[in-house]
């Protein structure tokens, strides 16, 4: 994985934050119960959001896939007739 060295993260970029206490508190409590330095528990949580917020495109079509909730059968072949047809017209075949 890029970054990481021997299982330990590389680091290459330090940054200074300014954090309200109610922040700092949070971090430190959490690098308390993971057992993990501050900037873990920071880039723990960058890691989840942006998963949270981008979500994997093929993650989330074999979800979809799996919950069953998808098109059915007849309305998928529907479908693709129609746009079979339409592609034919459009195109003048």
């Amino acid at each position: 994985m890029y970054g990481m060295y021997y299982g330990m993260a590389n680091m290459v970029h330090r940054a200074t934050f300014a954090l309200d206490e109610v922040t700092v508190t949070r971090i430190r409590r959490l690098a308390t119960a993971w057992k993990v330095s501050q900037a873990e528990v920071i880039r723990r949580a960058v890691a989840a959001t942006d998963v949270a917020t981008n979500p994997d495109p093929l993650a989330m079509l074999e979800s979809l896939h799996q919950s069953g909730s998808g098109l059915s059968t007849a309305k998928a072949e529907s479908y693709l007739t129609a746009v079979r047809e339409a592609r034919s017209e459009w195109r003048g075949t």
